[in-house]
């Protein structure tokens, strides 16, 4: 069986268990886990956040002050100074802080101009919220394949253009990058903008540039996982002022208040030609992420120290595929992902829980795992996952062999340590993957994506 559930473990039998000690069992068939202690997750506190983020927080509570827009200056606000910093730390023009990373992907589309009812291209993994914002700026998603470590395909988009789509966005999931560079190029030749959702990527890059800048414009999520943890909360990037301008305009600038956002000039675009949807950030949150902000390079440097332990001890493990980044170091670090080629990552994923470590198979056929394209049911006339899954039959298989284990960066060298024990002890009691299991994809077949 294939899933994340507590069913009873396969009976395969384990080499060499004959005679093993209990400690050396596997937990989910009786043996000592390898950890006792929950795994530290951000849904279980473990986020990084010092006592001085919180002064911050409760500084501006004090204030009196939340609504960004007040009798201020724009420059001496908190969601004012957060955008300068932002500015300063990405290298752009332009930052604008919002209510989410669904909202400043939204914002960012809409910003570009994208027309109503076009097709945007974005991948068939990522999270439920990128094709969310397609809709949500009015748009259609197109999605597309992605290849053996979970990158946009850019042959797959090449080989299915279509002139309706009109913009492309690229998604660097769990925090690696995808092959931006050349994804760039593509959308310069095609005439469409590149957006990139970097969402699960904040401070990370790639040879030496940071994601999110690659595009007309990058969109990042503050939610409780991200790098930087208000709760909710997002923003954008860019270095286009009429795309700055529009979404400024549209996320909440009422009665004049775009001004603020171009002291000086005027703004390239008239507000009240365009609708306003709240998606403002608060001065609370703003206050938080000013300062965590400062200690950002701190946690990306504890992100990449554990993934590097871990990836290191188990890139080249029997039975298990090590997600490989696009670049040296083009990566956040804050999960660990690997497939079970030819394997059942299902049974992998349990056994893992039941040695103490959380973990989740991507594309369990039991899970409404929103990571999984076949549970967007609002994009197709059609509730069967098997014909949905058939529209993208690669990236559909590359899902069902996935596990994906979260990385806190409050994680010890000794909690890494754990992990890959925990791993190798699973690895070691898989039997070998069954012949032809390599065997080439089929053509995509079925439904399209219909809904708008």
């Amino acid at each position: 069986m294939n899933g994340n559930d507590e069913a009873p473990a396969s009976t395969r039998p384990e080499a060499g268990s004959h005679g093993v000690e209990l400690h050396q069992q596997l937990a989910i068939r009786g043996g000592a886990p390898v950890r006792r202690s929950p795994w530290p997750t951000y849904d279980k506190g473990a986020v990084h956040v010092c006592r001085e983020d919180e002064e911050a927080a409760i500084r501006a509570i004090r204030s009196h002050l939340y609504f960004r827009y007040d009798h201020r200056n724009e420059s001496e606000t908190e969601c004012g100074q957060f955008e300068a910093e932002l500015c300063r730390y990405f290298g752009t023009r332009h930052a604008l802080a919002v209510s989410s990373g669904t909202a400043a992907l939204a914002l960012a589309i809409m910003g570009a101009a994208v027309p109503p009812g076009a097709l945007v291209a974005c991948p068939g993994f990522t999270f439920v919220a990128t094709p969310s914002a397609i809709v949500l700026a009015g748009c259609r998603p197109f999605l597309v394949e992605v290849d053996d470590d979970l990158r946009m395909d850019l042959d797959d988009l090449r080989r299915r253009w279509r002139p309706e789509i009109k913009a492309i966005l690229v998604v660097h999931m769990r925090g690696f990058a995808a092959d931006v560079a050349a994804l760039a190029a593509f959308a310069a030749e095609m005439g469409v903008p590149l957006i990139e959702d970097a969402v699960p990527a904040l401070g990370a890059e790639l040879d030496g540039r940071k994601l999110g800048t690659f595009g007309v414009a990058g969109a990042f999520s503050t939610q409780s996982d991200k790098a930087l943890n208000c709760g909710e909360g997002g923003f954008l990037v860019t270095d286009d002022s009429t795309l700055f301008g529009r979404a400024v305009a549209l996320s909440g600038a009422y009665e004049g208040r775009l001004r603020r956002h171009f002291p000086g000039t005027e703004p390239p675009v008239d507000g009240l030609t365009l609708p306003l949807l709240s998606l403002r950030m608060d001065e609370i949150r703003a206050a938080l992420l000013r300062a965590e902000l400062t200690r950002l390079p701190q946690r990306l440097a504890l992100f990449h120290r554990n993934y590097a332990q871990v990836s290191g001890a188990l890139a080249d493990l029997p039975g298990i595929a090590v997600r490989n980044p696009v670049a040296p170091g083009a990566y956040l670090g804050e999960a660990f992902v690997f497939r079970v080629p030819g394997g059942d990552a299902g049974w992998f994923t349990r056994a893992l829980r039941a040695e103490g470590i959380d973990a989740r198979n991507i594309g369990a056929d039991d899970d409404l795992n929103v990571r999984a394209f076949w549970n967007w049911r609002f994009m197709y006339d059609d509730t069967d996952p098997a014909r949905i899954r058939a529209t993208l039959p690669r990236t559909a298989r590359l899902l069902a062999e996935t596990v994906d284990v979260p990385l806190s960066s409050s994680l010890t060298p000794d909690d890494c340590d754990q992990l890959i024990r925990a791993v190798r002890k699973v690895a070691a009691a898989l039997p070998p993957a069954p012949a032809g299991s390599g065997s080439s994809t089929p053509e995509p077949v079925g439904v399209e994506p219909v809904r708008a």
